[in-house]
């Protein structure tokens, strides 16, 4: 059945990943605090992982003012291209494994209190990032992520969990690996031509040691991150992944650097290509670049701030 048009339900449009373990509680939670708040929520339970982003562009079409996913990074992602460059927000319910956005954006991650944030908090302007006209909020790259996405998934269909099957597939990925061979322009001025274990492009720039590795300090600094290893080795990648958590300095290891725009040109017509955890493939060249401020994210309200 169809959802109820929008001036059914004048509060937000709720879409939520009906694989998520916490899916009911998301549910009751939402009906209850939505309803304190007298906005009541239109709730769209998705079984298809194509559902969440032809919800969010009908919700747009209707001119719905906030649009939720509740779901991990795949949800939120499928969402926010939907919304991205459109006057409706996005609110996020961490509902995934990792929830990078939710916590760099720096929503709760308790979910009674990601409700809240909805009818509490403030819109803030955030970037995207965009590769062949596919965006990501958090991350794509090309090279080992990709593959260990994959073994990763297959991992899952053997019954391992999450956690369990991304360790295996690291394992597996490492064992069997080869460099790709890229040539990159960035901002139409410098050509790099390079052989690396991946390309790594963030929307705004990652940590890369201590307790800051793989978050972000801002996301709205309208510059991607790149990200390349300068030594392509097995045993350079291992120490690499042993020295960054403990808060050694890694950047001697690596070739990082900011821009607006990249065009990579691998070496082979056509290469599987990662956006916030999801592997498509792509034809070459990769267009890469940033969308300063185009989408809106309602966030905790910061000091001094009123919702």
């Amino acid at each position: 059945m169809a959802p109820p048009p929008l001036e059914e339900s004048a509060g937000p449009t709720c879409i939520l990943n009906g694989a998520s373990a916490h899916v009911e509680a998301a549910r009751a939670l939402l009906e209850r605090i939505s309803g304190e708040f007298g906005a009541p929520a239109r709730i769209l339970i998705t079984r298809r992982g194509d559902e969440p982003a032809s919800l969010a562009a009908r919700a747009v079409d209707e001119r719905s003012q906030l649009v939720v996913a509740g779901g991990g990074d795949g949800t939120v992602n499928a969402v926010a291209s939907a919304l991205a460059g459109t006057d409706t927000a996005l609110g996020v319910l961490p509902m995934g494994t990792f929830n990078h956005f939710a916590r760099d954006v720096g929503i709760p991650l308790d979910l009674e209190a990601a409700v809240r944030n909805l009818f509490t908090g403030q819109i803030r302007k955030v970037d995207v990032g965009e590769v062949n006209g596919r965006v990501f909020v958090n991350n794509s790259g090309i090279g080992l992520y990709p593959r260990i996405v994959r073994q990763r998934e297959a991992q899952q269909r053997h019954g391992h969990v999450k956690w369990v099957a991304f360790l295996l597939a690291v394992g597996s990925v490492l064992r069997r690996y080869s460099p790709v061979r890229v040539k990159l322009s960035v901002d139409e001025a410098e050509t790099l031509a390079r052989r690396t274990p991946f390309l790594f492009v963030g929307n705004n720039k990652y940590g890369l040691v201590g307790l800051e590795i793989g978050t972000r300090a801002n996301l709205d600094s309208g510059r991607l991150w790149v990200c390349m290893a300068s030594r392509a080795g097995r045993r350079n990648l291992i120490r690499m992944a042993l020295k960054t958590p403990m808060g050694r300095e890694s950047d001697r290891e690596l070739d990082a650097f900011e821009a607006q725009e990249i065009w990579v040109h691998p070496e082979t017509k056509r290469v599987n290509v990662s956006t916030d955890g999801e592997i498509s493939m792509m034809g070459a060249p990769l267009h890469y670049r940033i969308r300063p401020r185009a989408l809106g994210v309602v966030a905790p309200a910061r000091n001094g701030e009123r919702p």
